[in-house]
Protein backbone atom coordinates (compact mmCIF):
# COMPACT_ATOMS: atom_id res chain seq x y z
CA UNK A 1 0.00 0.00 0.00
CA UNK A 2 1.47 3.31 -1.11
CA UNK A 3 0.68 6.90 -0.18
CA UNK A 4 -0.85 9.13 -2.86
CA UNK A 5 -1.24 12.90 -2.89
CA UNK A 6 -4.73 14.35 -3.03
CA UNK A 7 -3.96 16.40 -6.14
CA UNK A 8 -2.76 13.20 -7.81
CA UNK A 9 -5.97 11.39 -6.84
CA UNK A 10 -8.16 14.24 -8.07
CA UNK A 11 -6.35 14.59 -11.39
CA UNK A 12 -6.43 10.88 -12.16
CA UNK A 13 -10.08 10.55 -11.12
CA UNK A 14 -11.05 13.44 -13.35
CA UNK A 15 -9.07 11.96 -16.26
CA UNK A 16 -10.78 8.60 -15.81
CA UNK A 17 -14.24 10.14 -15.79
CA UNK A 18 -13.54 12.26 -18.86
CA UNK A 19 -12.02 9.29 -20.67
CA UNK A 20 -15.27 7.38 -20.14
CA UNK A 21 -17.55 10.16 -21.33
CA UNK A 22 -18.02 12.77 -18.63
CA UNK A 23 -17.81 16.47 -19.44
CA UNK A 24 -14.90 18.48 -18.11
CA UNK A 25 -16.64 20.47 -15.38
CA UNK A 26 -18.96 17.61 -14.44
CA UNK A 27 -15.96 15.29 -14.03
CA UNK A 28 -14.23 17.94 -11.96
CA UNK A 29 -17.08 18.12 -9.44
CA UNK A 30 -17.24 14.35 -9.05
CA UNK A 31 -13.45 14.08 -8.77
CA UNK A 32 -13.45 16.71 -6.03
CA UNK A 33 -16.00 14.70 -4.02
CA UNK A 34 -14.07 11.46 -4.52
CA UNK A 35 -10.87 13.14 -3.37
CA UNK A 36 -12.51 14.63 -0.29
CA UNK A 37 -13.87 11.21 0.67
CA UNK A 38 -10.35 9.79 0.49
CA UNK A 39 -8.98 12.72 2.49
CA UNK A 40 -11.56 12.10 5.22
CA UNK A 41 -10.87 8.36 5.32
CA UNK A 42 -14.29 7.56 3.85
CA UNK A 43 -12.99 4.99 1.41
CA UNK A 44 -16.38 3.49 0.59
CA UNK A 45 -17.35 6.81 -1.07
CA UNK A 46 -13.94 7.49 -2.61
CA UNK A 47 -11.90 5.66 -5.24
CA UNK A 48 -13.85 2.51 -4.41
CA UNK A 49 -16.71 3.96 -6.50
CA UNK A 50 -14.69 5.11 -9.51
CA UNK A 51 -14.88 1.89 -11.52
CA UNK A 52 -18.67 1.93 -11.19
CA UNK A 53 -18.86 5.55 -12.31
CA UNK A 54 -16.77 4.78 -15.40
CA UNK A 55 -18.71 1.64 -16.29
CA UNK A 56 -22.03 3.43 -15.99
CA UNK A 57 -20.82 6.36 -18.07
CA UNK A 58 -19.97 3.86 -20.80
CA UNK A 59 -23.30 2.02 -20.64
CA UNK A 60 -25.38 5.17 -20.26
CA UNK A 61 -26.71 4.56 -16.74
CA UNK A 62 -25.42 8.02 -15.92
CA UNK A 63 -25.29 11.05 -18.22
CA UNK A 64 -21.89 12.64 -17.69
CA UNK A 65 -22.45 15.70 -19.90
CA UNK A 66 -25.87 16.96 -18.80
CA UNK A 67 -26.13 20.61 -17.76
CA UNK A 68 -28.41 20.63 -14.68
CA UNK A 69 -31.37 23.02 -14.75
CA UNK A 70 -32.04 25.14 -11.64
CA UNK A 71 -35.37 26.79 -10.86
CA UNK A 72 -37.02 28.44 -7.84
CA UNK A 73 -40.78 27.85 -7.93
CA UNK A 74 -41.32 29.48 -4.52
CA UNK A 75 -39.24 31.98 -2.53
CA UNK A 76 -37.80 29.34 -0.22
CA UNK A 77 -37.87 26.40 -2.62
CA UNK A 78 -35.00 25.60 -4.99
CA UNK A 79 -34.95 22.65 -7.36
CA UNK A 80 -32.35 21.33 -9.74
CA UNK A 81 -33.02 18.71 -12.39
CA UNK A 82 -29.88 16.59 -12.63
CA UNK A 83 -31.15 15.03 -15.86
CA UNK A 84 -30.03 11.53 -14.83
CA UNK A 85 -26.52 12.86 -14.41
CA UNK A 86 -24.18 13.07 -11.44
CA UNK A 87 -25.48 14.55 -8.20
CA UNK A 88 -22.32 16.56 -7.45
CA UNK A 89 -22.46 19.03 -10.35
CA UNK A 90 -26.23 19.40 -9.93
CA UNK A 91 -25.88 20.29 -6.26
CA UNK A 92 -23.01 22.70 -6.79
CA UNK A 93 -24.83 24.51 -9.58
CA UNK A 94 -27.91 24.97 -7.38
CA UNK A 95 -26.15 25.77 -4.09
CA UNK A 96 -25.72 29.56 -4.63
CA UNK A 97 -29.44 29.94 -5.34
CA UNK A 98 -30.31 27.86 -2.26
CA UNK A 99 -28.01 29.95 -0.06
CA UNK A 100 -29.64 33.13 -1.35
CA UNK A 101 -33.09 31.67 -0.66
CA UNK A 102 -32.10 30.76 2.92
CA UNK A 103 -30.72 34.24 3.58
CA UNK A 104 -33.87 35.87 2.24
CA UNK A 105 -36.36 33.60 3.99
CA UNK A 106 -34.56 32.26 7.03
CA UNK A 107 -34.99 28.71 5.77
CA UNK A 108 -34.95 27.12 2.34
CA UNK A 109 -35.06 23.69 0.76
CA UNK A 110 -33.02 22.33 -2.10
CA UNK A 111 -34.31 19.34 -4.05
CA UNK A 112 -31.83 17.58 -6.32
CA UNK A 113 -34.03 15.64 -8.73
CA UNK A 114 -33.36 12.67 -11.03
CA UNK A 115 -29.74 12.19 -10.01
CA UNK A 116 -27.11 9.49 -9.74
CA UNK A 117 -26.17 8.33 -6.26
CA UNK A 118 -24.45 11.11 -4.32
CA UNK A 119 -22.33 8.71 -2.19
CA UNK A 120 -21.11 10.86 0.77
CA UNK A 121 -24.09 12.97 1.85
CA UNK A 122 -22.01 14.86 4.42
CA UNK A 123 -19.90 16.26 1.59
CA UNK A 124 -22.91 18.36 0.59
CA UNK A 125 -24.11 19.43 4.02
CA UNK A 126 -20.53 20.44 4.80
CA UNK A 127 -20.61 22.76 1.79
CA UNK A 128 -23.83 24.28 3.15
CA UNK A 129 -22.23 24.85 6.56
CA UNK A 130 -19.12 26.42 5.06
CA UNK A 131 -21.46 28.91 3.39
CA UNK A 132 -22.76 29.86 6.84
CA UNK A 133 -25.97 27.83 6.95
CA UNK A 134 -27.10 24.88 9.02
CA UNK A 135 -27.51 22.02 6.57
CA UNK A 136 -29.54 18.82 6.72
CA UNK A 137 -29.49 16.27 3.94
CA UNK A 138 -31.47 13.16 3.06
CA UNK A 139 -31.20 10.55 0.31
CA UNK A 140 -32.33 7.00 -0.36
CA UNK A 141 -30.86 4.06 -2.22
CA UNK A 142 -31.36 0.47 -3.41
CA UNK A 143 -33.67 -1.49 -1.07
CA UNK A 144 -31.55 -3.40 1.42
CA UNK A 145 -33.07 -2.74 4.88
CA UNK A 146 -35.83 -4.87 6.37
CA UNK A 147 -38.44 -3.69 8.85
CA UNK A 148 -37.82 -4.74 12.47
CA UNK A 149 -38.59 -8.45 12.69
CA UNK A 150 -38.97 -8.73 8.94
CA UNK A 151 -36.87 -10.19 6.13
CA UNK A 152 -38.03 -8.33 3.01
CA UNK A 153 -35.96 -5.42 1.71
CA UNK A 154 -38.08 -2.29 1.95
CA UNK A 155 -35.87 0.82 2.07
CA UNK A 156 -32.25 1.71 1.39
CA UNK A 157 -29.53 2.53 3.88
CA UNK A 158 -31.09 6.01 3.65
CA UNK A 159 -28.43 8.28 5.14
CA UNK A 160 -29.05 11.49 7.02
CA UNK A 161 -26.40 14.22 7.34
CA UNK A 162 -26.29 17.33 9.51
CA UNK A 163 -23.70 20.12 9.49
CA UNK A 164 -23.44 23.25 11.63
CA UNK A 165 -21.36 26.35 10.77
CA UNK A 166 -19.01 27.91 13.32
CA UNK A 167 -19.60 31.49 12.12
CA UNK A 168 -16.20 31.84 10.46
CA UNK A 169 -16.43 29.59 7.42
CA UNK A 170 -15.62 26.33 9.16
CA UNK A 171 -17.71 23.43 10.47
CA UNK A 172 -18.56 23.30 14.18
CA UNK A 173 -20.46 20.02 14.12
CA UNK A 174 -21.20 17.34 11.55
CA UNK A 175 -22.46 13.82 11.31
CA UNK A 176 -23.31 11.66 8.33
CA UNK A 177 -24.63 8.17 8.87
CA UNK A 178 -26.80 5.55 7.28
CA UNK A 179 -30.01 4.78 9.14
CA UNK A 180 -29.18 1.11 8.72
CA UNK A 181 -26.94 -0.49 11.34
CA UNK A 182 -24.08 -0.31 8.84
CA UNK A 183 -23.39 0.87 5.30
CA UNK A 184 -23.81 -1.82 2.64
CA UNK A 185 -20.24 -1.23 1.45
CA UNK A 186 -18.90 -2.58 4.74
CA UNK A 187 -20.69 -5.88 4.10
CA UNK A 188 -19.28 -6.18 0.58
CA UNK A 189 -15.81 -5.27 1.79
CA UNK A 190 -16.04 -7.92 4.54
CA UNK A 191 -17.05 -10.51 1.96
CA UNK A 192 -14.14 -9.57 -0.30
CA UNK A 193 -11.75 -9.85 2.64
CA UNK A 194 -13.18 -13.19 3.77
CA UNK A 195 -14.17 -11.73 7.14
CA UNK A 196 -17.21 -12.23 9.37
CA UNK A 197 -19.51 -9.34 10.23
CA UNK A 198 -20.73 -8.48 13.74
CA UNK A 199 -24.06 -9.74 14.97
CA UNK A 200 -26.69 -7.02 14.64
CA UNK A 201 -25.71 -5.78 11.21
CA UNK A 202 -27.91 -7.99 9.06
CA UNK A 203 -30.33 -10.89 8.74
CA UNK A 204 -30.33 -13.77 6.25
CA UNK A 205 -33.08 -14.53 3.74
CA UNK A 206 -35.19 -16.07 6.52
CA UNK A 207 -34.90 -13.01 8.73
CA UNK A 208 -32.44 -14.64 11.13
CA UNK A 209 -29.41 -12.69 12.44
CA UNK A 210 -26.18 -13.62 10.63
CA UNK A 211 -22.44 -13.01 10.81
CA UNK A 212 -21.87 -14.32 7.27
CA UNK A 213 -21.51 -11.41 4.80
CA UNK A 214 -22.65 -13.59 1.89
CA UNK A 215 -25.81 -14.57 3.78
CA UNK A 216 -26.31 -10.92 4.67
CA UNK A 217 -26.08 -9.90 1.03
CA UNK A 218 -28.70 -12.52 0.27
CA UNK A 219 -30.87 -11.24 3.10
CA UNK A 220 -31.18 -7.69 4.40
CA UNK A 221 -29.59 -5.12 6.65
CA UNK A 222 -31.33 -4.01 9.83
CA UNK A 223 -31.99 -0.49 11.05
CA UNK A 224 -29.69 1.17 13.58
CA UNK A 225 -31.43 1.21 16.95
CA UNK A 226 -34.24 -1.09 15.86
CA UNK A 227 -37.61 0.60 15.46
CA UNK A 228 -36.09 4.06 16.16
CA UNK A 229 -33.69 3.81 13.21
CA UNK A 230 -36.48 2.31 11.13
CA UNK A 231 -38.60 5.40 11.75
CA UNK A 232 -35.76 7.75 10.80
CA UNK A 233 -35.09 5.69 7.67
CA UNK A 234 -38.72 6.07 6.66
CA UNK A 235 -38.52 9.82 7.28
CA UNK A 236 -35.51 9.98 4.95
CA UNK A 237 -37.39 7.93 2.36
CA UNK A 238 -40.40 10.25 2.43
CA UNK A 239 -38.25 13.37 1.97
CA UNK A 240 -35.71 11.98 -0.50
CA UNK A 241 -38.25 10.44 -2.85
CA UNK A 242 -41.41 12.37 -2.12
CA UNK A 243 -39.93 15.87 -2.21
CA UNK A 244 -37.79 15.34 -5.32
CA UNK A 245 -39.85 13.01 -7.51
CA UNK A 246 -37.04 10.47 -7.39
CA UNK A 247 -37.68 6.76 -7.15
CA UNK A 248 -38.64 5.03 -3.95
CA UNK A 249 -35.94 2.70 -2.68
CA UNK A 250 -38.13 -0.29 -3.62
CA UNK A 251 -37.84 0.71 -7.29
CA UNK A 252 -34.10 1.49 -7.46
CA UNK A 253 -31.88 -1.02 -9.26
CA UNK A 254 -28.54 -2.00 -7.67
CA UNK A 255 -26.42 1.15 -7.63
CA UNK A 256 -23.16 -0.38 -8.83
CA UNK A 257 -24.59 -2.61 -11.57
CA UNK A 258 -23.01 -1.55 -14.89
CA UNK A 259 -26.22 -1.90 -16.89
CA UNK A 260 -29.78 -0.83 -16.33
CA UNK A 261 -31.80 2.32 -16.09
CA UNK A 262 -30.62 5.55 -14.46
CA UNK A 263 -30.55 5.62 -10.67
CA UNK A 264 -33.16 8.42 -10.71
CA UNK A 265 -32.54 9.21 -7.05
CA UNK A 266 -33.38 12.36 -5.14
CA UNK A 267 -31.40 14.25 -2.54
CA UNK A 268 -33.27 16.69 -0.33
CA UNK A 269 -31.62 19.42 1.73
CA UNK A 270 -32.87 21.88 4.33
CA UNK A 271 -30.88 25.08 4.81
CA UNK A 272 -31.37 27.23 7.92
CA UNK A 273 -29.83 30.64 8.49
CA UNK A 274 -28.61 30.55 12.11
CA UNK A 275 -28.73 34.35 12.30
CA UNK A 276 -32.54 34.24 12.44
CA UNK A 277 -32.19 32.93 16.01
CA UNK A 278 -30.29 35.94 17.24
CA UNK A 279 -28.49 33.78 19.78
CA UNK A 280 -27.36 30.70 17.92
CA UNK A 281 -23.61 31.08 18.40
CA UNK A 282 -24.00 31.70 22.14
CA UNK A 283 -26.25 28.69 22.61
CA UNK A 284 -23.95 26.44 20.59
CA UNK A 285 -20.92 27.75 22.50
CA UNK A 286 -22.60 26.85 25.78
CA UNK A 287 -23.34 23.35 24.48
CA UNK A 288 -19.73 22.97 23.40
CA UNK A 289 -18.53 24.15 26.82
CA UNK A 290 -20.56 21.42 28.56
CA UNK A 291 -19.39 18.71 26.17
CA UNK A 292 -15.75 19.77 26.32
CA UNK A 293 -15.86 19.51 30.13
CA UNK A 294 -16.28 15.73 29.81
CA UNK A 295 -13.02 14.15 28.59
CA UNK A 296 -14.96 11.21 27.15
CA UNK A 297 -17.36 13.34 25.08
CA UNK A 298 -16.90 15.20 21.81
CA UNK A 299 -18.97 17.05 19.27
CA UNK A 300 -19.27 14.96 16.10
CA UNK A 301 -17.26 16.43 13.25
CA UNK A 302 -15.67 19.15 15.36
CA UNK A 303 -12.26 17.73 14.54
CA UNK A 304 -12.68 17.26 10.79
CA UNK A 305 -9.25 16.80 9.26
CA UNK A 306 -7.87 16.07 5.83
CA UNK A 307 -5.03 13.64 5.29
CA UNK A 308 -2.62 14.38 2.46
CA UNK A 309 -1.16 12.09 1.26
CA UNK A 310 -3.46 9.11 1.91
CA UNK A 311 -2.83 5.41 1.72
CA UNK A 312 -4.36 3.67 -1.29
CA UNK A 313 -4.22 -0.13 -1.77
CA UNK A 314 -1.93 -1.08 -4.63
CA UNK A 315 -4.60 -3.08 -6.46
CA UNK A 316 -7.05 -0.17 -6.27
CA UNK A 317 -4.45 2.31 -7.53
CA UNK A 318 -3.61 0.01 -10.44
CA UNK A 319 -7.30 -0.11 -11.34
CA UNK A 320 -7.65 3.69 -11.09
CA UNK A 321 -4.51 4.17 -13.20
CA UNK A 322 -5.90 1.86 -15.88
CA UNK A 323 -9.24 3.72 -15.89
CA UNK A 324 -7.46 7.05 -16.26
Amino acid sequence: MAKRRLDEIEALTRAALERHGAGHWQAGEVARAVTMAEARGNRICGLYYLESYCQQLTTGRVNGTVDPVVDRPRPGTVRVDAGFGFAQPAFMKALPEAIDAARENGTATLAVCHAHTCTSLGYFTEAIARAGMIGMGFTNATPIVAAPGGAARVIGTNPFAFSVPDGSGEVAMQFDFSTSAVALGKITMAKAAGEKIPTGWAVDADGEPTTDPEAALGGALVSAGGHKGWGIGLMVEVLAAGMTGGLNSADVAPLKAPNGGPHDLGQFYILIDPETSGDFINRFSRLKEVIDADPMARIPGSDLTMSDPVEVPDALWSLVSALG
